[in-house]
């Protein structure tokens, strides 16, 4: 299970545009929880605690404990807006979850026992991965931190597919049909080409190829020796 964060946070009595922005002013955010079958709940968030969490990781998949003038809420970010330009998080929204409550979240996939598959350690392929993430299936209260891969026996010309890996427990994929996770792919040879001298033959005159045969020194040119 995915390690929470902890927020404090005040219900916003004004919304709108012009509210957004005067609240941006103060360090804080705008932010919304709704679901649960319960009215949407307009707040305001801390941006700098916030903004950490975003890259910290796991921003989607660990549950949020929200304060909210001394009761807390459980929550999971379902989406965030930043700033196109300055990159500046400006919006957050929440969506209430409960121990009962099933969400669909992508989670990373992690790669182990790298030195135990034959393939990378003694033949020198290359993991190729497929799916960076995976969407599952989960308890919003049980989200797993990450997929594990492994990679145990693998040699080159593997394919590892979804059908293959052992999810934790109450943990399904949201695809019905299995799916390339990622492949043990040769090494590239890197291949090196000689590369040939040119040589450019400086085209010359009737007159300087009568003047190079005499080995006469010319005192007139036309300007192309120069």
């Amino acid at each position: 299970m995915a390690e929470g964060f902890e927020l404090k946070a005040d219900v916003r009595e004004r919304t709108g545009k012009g509210a957004a922005r005067a609240l941006r002013r103060t360090e804080m955010i705008p932010a919304v929880i709704y679901g649960n079958n319960e009215p949407p709940l307009a707040i305001a968030i801390p941006w700098k605690q916030t903004t950490l969490a975003l890259y910290a990781g796991g921003f989607k998949t660990h549950v949020w404990s929200i304060d909210v003038g001394g009761k807390t809420i459980q929550a999971l970010a379902r989406d965030y807006q930043r700033d196109p330009v300055k990159e500046r998080l400006l919006h957050v929204d929440f969506l209430r979850v409960t121990a009962r409550s099933r969400v669909t979240v992508d989670v990373p996939v992690s790669f182990v026992s790298e030195d135990e598959c034959p393939g990378i350690s003694q033949q020198d392929g290359v993991l190729n991965v497929v799916a960076h993430s995976v969407s599952v299936e989960a308890g919003a209260t049980t989200i797993p931190e990450h997929i594990e891969v492994s990679l145990a026996g693998l040699e080159i010309g593997a394919t590892i597919m979804s059908d293959q890996v052992t999810l934790p427990s109450g943990v399904t994929f949201t695809h019905e049909e299995a799916f390339t996770i990622a492949t043990i792919t040769a090494p590239v040879e890197e291949v090196v080409e000689d590369e040939a001298e040119e040589h450019t033959e400086v085209p010359t005159t009737g007159d300087d190829a009568e003047a190079g045969e005499d080995g006469a020194d010319t005192t007139e040119s036309d300007g192309e020796n120069q």
